[in-house]
């Protein structure tokens, strides 16, 4: 596990690892996340930007740099932005800023962004759907993941498609009593009260 120094990246970071720990891979919500996880190939990047200029600076250094690591080192990176975009409508809207990133990388098919934001909203669900939770991290993250390690990982979990289905079904099990106690201490500040509707993107965290 690597990671990039901010002022008070430190707690950004454990809060993050911590809701990883607890919620991805305690609840099985990515099959494939616990073997990035225990092999430490996963980079953990806090950006300092409060405002999208700069965050996009940093996720065209975040992509960049992910290319260029070797993958048993580095095999996926968490861009944890905590003091931007907060309102998720805006987090989403930054989504086809963030392809554009890709695209003038010419990464576009090499790597991938998936969202995760602590109000995430699918769309045609309402706000305090438990279904929800399955993308709603501490802090507005972009997880940037490898094409090829995607790939791989779909080989290994030939229902690869069924997990999105089978997360829902978690967390209606768990309720919203359930996950607050899964969580308990991952928490990350009160978000604006932005709400908004989702993209359905592929996600594994």
């Amino acid at each position: 596990m690597t990671q990039t120094e901010h002022p008070d990246s430190a707690s950004v970071i454990e809060l993050t690892r911590h809701w990883l720990e607890r919620a991805v891979i305690g609840l099985n919500l990515c099959p494939f996340a616990k073997s990035v996880h225990v092999k430490g190939q996963i980079h953990y990047a806090v950006s300092p930007a409060t405002d999208t200029v700069a965050l996009r600076q940093d996720l065209l250094r975040e992509l960049a740099a992910l290319h260029e690591a070797d993958p048993e080192v580095r095999d996926t990176t968490l861009l944890i932005a905590p003091a931007c975009l907060q309102d998720f409508l805006d987090f989403n809207d930054f989504l086809d800023e963030a392809d554009a990133a890709l695209e003038e990388l010419g990464l576009h098919g090499v790597l991938q962004i998936a969202s995760l934001h602590p109000q995430f909203q699918f769309a045609g669900t309402e706000p305090d759907d438990i279904t929800n939770y399955t993308n709603r991290s501490p802090y507005p993250t972009l997880h940037l993941l490898r094409e090829a390690s995607i790939d791989r990982a779909v080989e290994a979990f030939p229902d690869a498609e069924t997990i999105y289905e089978r997360n829902m079904q978690t967390l209606q099990r768990l309720g919203h009593a359930g996950w607050a106690a899964v969580n308990a201490g991952t928490a990350g500040p009160p978000a604006a009260d932005g709400q908004g509707t989702g993209k359905k993107r592929d996600t594994s965290a």
